[in-house]
């Protein structure tokens, strides 16, 4: 059945999460109080040693993630989920189960995520390959040298590991300073060298936001030139991209949550409008231009990414894929934050 557009509603892009763990997050469950840390290794630790004492399962917890996400306007994640010895392949076939109850009106792409290390969990190499065949897509990585302390071992076994499989890779690298753009200079030449360009993300990407650091314009072009995604999360104190000098530069930009009420932060809504209001007000935007770029940075510029039309092309208001949002335009929608009125989907209404 046709579902036709409301005209007193404003008719947008569906939203796209371009970086989430929905295996961490306790959404559904009594609250956590979270430990304190103050490094990413600390931070890390805590995930360890609570991930096995969370009250709901994996598939329980993410799907309760999930479909508050697609009521709130979200139609497409790509969900990064930790395989470890410690964990096994629980995780991936916790979400992909999760994902399939809510298919096809969500996509969900899920990254083979490495959280406690590769080199140094020796048997996670063997883990994710297995993971790639249990419900994961794409090969991740994490800190080379910040987590590994071996920059070539590391990209070695995760490109390697993307060259037999096929797939992509997401790799995420909170590293900073030049040592952080030297990775991320070395991952772009494996991307070209490997003919990859457009199939290859990096998440965070601290290094790329320090406008102090003399070889940063270098490294843009090289990110560029390779065709990497960049996935932002603007996450309370953590480093947020210069918009412009990414656009400048030719550095395709997408958003997401990343942890949502996990060990990490008590903080995160699974609204990707309030992604788009918080990036924007990061950035320090101000013009209806700025604001609705955040929009399309939290919406097609994901869908293409992931590689979904109906989400990277706006068709219009009467695009069979659409959110229609009170709001008399695109720059007050990421101010005021509302939730969508109706959520469409290849034209099936699944609003929640």
């Amino acid at each position: 059945m046709t579902v036709l557009p409301n005209p007193h509603l404003l008719a947008t892009p569906g939203l796209v999460d371009s970086h989430i763990h929905p295996d961490k997050t306790t959404w559904g469950d009594p609250w956590m109080s979270r430990r304190p840390a103050h490094s990413l290794t600390e931070l890390i630790e805590n995930d360890r040693a609570t991930q096995f004492d969370l009250p709901s399962s994996v598939e329980d917890r993410s799907y309760a993630l999930m479909q508050h996400a697609l009521a709130n306007g979200t139609l497409a994640m790509r969900a990064h989920v930790d395989v470890s010895t410690e964990l096994g392949l629980r995780n991936v076939e916790g979400v992909r189960a999760a994902a399939e109850r809510l298919a096809p009106h969500l996509s969900v792409q899920i990254v083979a995520f490495p959280q406690f290390g590769l080199l140094t969990d020796p048997g996670t190499l063997d883990l994710m390959a297995a993971a790639l065949t249990a419900g994961a897509d794409l090969v991740g990585g994490i800190d080379p040298l910040g987590i590994e302390g071996d920059l070539h071992g590391h990209l070695d076994a995760i490109f390697g590991l993307a060259d037999q499989s096929g797939r992509d890779l997401d790799i995420h690298l909170h590293d900073g300073g030049e040592d952080g753009l030297a990775e991320i200079r070395e991952i772009a030449a494996r991307t070209v060298a490997g003919g990859r360009q457009g199939r290859v993300t990096i998440g965070h990407a601290f290094a790329l936001c320090d406008e102090t650091l003399p070889s940063l314009g270098e490294t843009l072009d090289c990110v560029a030139e390779a065709g990497i995604w960049i996935a932002t999360c603007a996450l309370g104190p953590d480093p947020v991209p210069n918009i412009d000098r990414f656009e400048q530069h030719g550095v395709r930009l997408v958003a997401g949550s990343d942890g949502v009420r996990d060990t990490w932060s008590p903080f995160g809504s699974g609204s990707m409008v309030d992604r788009a209001h918080l990036l924007a007000y990061r950035t320090g935007a101000m013009t209806d231009a700025e604001l609705e770029r955040a929009f399309r940075i939290a919406s097609t510029a994901g869908g293409e990414m992931l590689g979904l039309p109906d989400l990277a092309e706006w068709a219009g208001a009467t695009a069979p894929t659409r959110l229609e949002f009170a709001a008399e335009n695109l720059a007050q929608l990421v101010v005021d934050r509302p939730v969508p009125a109706r959520v469409l989907r290849h034209g099936a209404d699944v609003t929640g």
